[in-house]
């Protein structure tokens, strides 16, 4: 187990959620949730706590928990992932509020199932990911293998021996997208189920950043990125995007929904072309090519700007100025 500021710098930084409900991950199988609902692991608010809360079957948590006495090894969920495969890294196992009925112990084990079906589940192979590891109590625990599966998967089956209750759970990887094989399709190679990854950003005091890459137009104001208040003249604030692939531009959408009062003022996107990570220059260099300049932007409105001479991309980067909030972030263009 490593600490959440190693994790994030490691894990979150460079790979997805694969498993996450706002990505399309959801529960195929489950064998005991009579406290709590195995779908609340992978919400993506965190969870809450009503001491003053009760159901049917006892005190309501926010959260997946078993019944006691499990006569069988261990309970498990299996979650089908929210993208056509993933290599996997590492995962957060969140007990927060289970204090004295937390799950003990847990193990990550993932397949690669092309049917759902029972009997296929049954017989698959499950690879292990995170050998079985200690939980304590109401603490978010974070795991990381040495290096990515060899393997992708498309299903995970979290273990907890023998039972009781977990929060949230995120599993992290590298999104292996289905892209097409005629090199004239048009597609959105930012977003997270084909592989775009927000690698570095400025701030993400209210909404994380990642959230720009996810599918559709969400729901509220919380499933976007916004920073908080500057008041530093010249201030702006920015995020970097690792593209699925190398990408000739063709436009680019801001989208700003639901964000009414609180959208930036102005907007702009700059783009570079380099092997990797590492390679990517500070967000003021030089280096970064003016793909969409300085633009007003309105409220609650999806903004599409062209883009001219279709360079070719492997990272792009969002601009906001001075601050604020934007819900979705598009870079269209075909495979280059």
């Amino acid at each position: 187990m490593i600490s959440e500021q190693q994790f994030r710098e490691d894990v979150v930084l460079k790979y997805t959620d694969v498993i996450g409900e706002n990505l399309g991950g959801h529960v195929i199988k489950v064998s005991d949730e009579w406290f709590a609902k195995a779908e609340n692991l992978i919400k993506p608010k965190p969870p809450i706590r009503d001491a003053t809360r009760f159901t049917h079957a006892g005190a309501w948590y926010d959260g997946w928990e078993t019944r006691r006495h499990n006569q069988e090894e261990a309970d498990y969920v299996i979650i089908r992932m929210g993208v056509s495969s993933a290599k996997l890294i590492g995962c957060e196992v969140d007990t927060a509020f289970f204090n004295g009925n937390h799950a003990p112990h847990i193990s990550v084990e993932a397949a690669f199932l092309e049917s759902e079906k029972s009997d296929k589940i049954e017989h698959a192979q499950w690879d292990t990911v995170i050998a079985k590891v200690e939980c304590g109590p109401s603490q978010r625990h974070f795991f990381v293998r040495d290096s990515l599966t060899d393997k992708a998967y498309t299903h995970v089956r979290l273990r907890m021996y023998p039972d009781g209750g977990i929060a949230r759970f995120r599993l992290y990887g590298t999104v292996l997208p289905v892209l097409p094989h005629d090199r004239s399709a048009i597609m959105d190679t930012a977003s997270v189920k084909n592989g775009g990854v927000a690698i570095r950003v400025s701030d993400q005091h209210f909404g994380v950043a990642s959230n720009l890459l996810l599918p559709g137009r969400g729901h509220d104001m919380s499933d976007g990125w916004e920073t908080k208040r500057s008041r530093e003249p010249g201030h702006v604030d920015w995020v970097i995007v690792r593209l699925g692939a190398r990408t000739a531009v063709r436009d680019v959408v801001i989208d700003t929904a639901h964000f009414r009062g609180n959208f930036p003022q102005y907007t702009n996107v700059k783009g570079i072309d380099v092997e990797s990570d590492d390679k990517v220059p500070a967000y003021n260099s030089s280096e970064w090519k003016v793909l969409v300049g300085d633009s007003k932007a309105a409220p609650d409105k999806e903004h599409t700007y062209p883009v001219d001479n279709h360079p070719v991309c492997s990272h792009v980067m969002l601009t906001i100025i001075p601050d604020g909030g934007v819900k979705r972030f598009r870079v269209i263009g075909t495979l280059a």
